[in-house]
């Protein structure tokens, strides 16, 4: 089966879901399918061997699954990017605006130095403002983006956009329209 109508027939809609009006992407079926999931981690490394990726950023919590499993695949470190207060020795931080509400994420002093190649990961792709804000952070410590990787997007709600002034190619496994 192509990767893409697996993914989609794996993936549970969750109506409402962290509040009214929004159809939650669930990828932990995903998950229970190790072949996939090697499938999954391939498809977002492939196109970013020749960038010479030096590490991989991974978004709390979804970008945690995945991203050292790329990073392995790249030859790369992995580094995390969290929510406010939840890492020790922090060497930057940087704060922004959701689609319901604001955030602060952190990264710690030695996830990721100035001079790095870094291909940023998470699970989903929406409004794209966590992204951006994780592409941000790199670029304060003085590292480049290399790439973008994720799961799943939701091109309606205008995620590339967001990402587009960092110059830097966007992958995503499987889109929904809305």
């Amino acid at each position: 089966m192509v990767l893409q109508q697996e993914l989609r027939s794996l993936i549970r809609e969750i109506p409402d879901f962290p509040q009214k009006g929004v159809m939650f992407k669930d990828i932990t079926p995903l998950f229970l399918r190790p072949r996939l999931v090697e499938r999954c981690v391939e498809e977002l490394a492939r196109p970013f061997r020749v960038y010479d990726v030096t590490k991989v950023v991974g978004i709390e919590s979804r970008g945690f699954l995945l991203g050292p499993m790329i990073a392995h695949q790249l030859g790369a470190g992995f580094a995390i990017v969290r929510k406010k207060g939840k890492l020790p020795a922090i060497a930057a931080s940087i704060s922004y605006e959701l689609e319901y509400g604001s955030a602060t994420i952190e990264m710690t002093k030695d996830g990721v130095v100035a001079g790095d190649r870094v291909l940023i990961h998470d699970d989903l792709l929406a409004t794209g403002g966590t992204a951006a804000a994780a592409a941000q952070l790199v670029k304060q410590i003085g590292a480049e983006i290399v790439g973008f990787a994720f799961i799943i997007e939701l091109e309606a709600l205008g995620g590339r956009q967001a990402l587009a002034p960092f110059q830097a190619p966007i992958l995503s496994l499987l889109t929904y329209p809305r």
